[in-house]
């Protein structure tokens, strides 16, 4: 079973960044490909992006455009989404997730645990 808590979310004006983090509490962390999702109350949940178990692979859902950045660091169980330029519409929850499968995956039904989310509220 692992464990996952996301951190760093709250409420930042359009045009402004953020940096989450989810911290992972199984010792074999490093062997699982990651992601990060987010979701709108009465939306599916979304990939944001993707990493895999060495950090040396990401994916990122195309129309996020650059503005994303998907990192990790398997000494502190952690990873990362950096998020720059802000807009209202990134506006939800955001979830890590972990999966035990190898590969990336932009679907939810395809990770195994789940954080219980952040939120994220872009407004001015």
């Amino acid at each position: 079973q692992v464990v996952l808590v996301e951190s760093g979310g709250g409420l930042v004006q359009p045009g402004g960044s953020l940096k989450l983090a989810c911290t992972a509490s199984d010792r074999t962390f490093f062997e699982y490909p990651m992601a990060w999702f987010r979701q709108v109350v009465g939306k599916d949940r979304e990939f944001v992006a993707g990493i895999n178990g060495s950090g040396t692979s990401q994916v990122y859902q195309t129309s996020l455009n650059g503005r994303i950045r998907i990192s990790r660091d398997n000494a502190q169980n952690m990873i990362f989404l950096q998020m720059d330029n802000l807009k209202p519409e990134d506006t939800a929850t955001y979830y890590c997730a972990a999966k035990t499968a190898v590969g990336i995956e932009a679907r939810s039904d395809a990770y195994d645990f789940w954080g219980p989310g952040t939120q994220v509220i872009v407004s001015s």
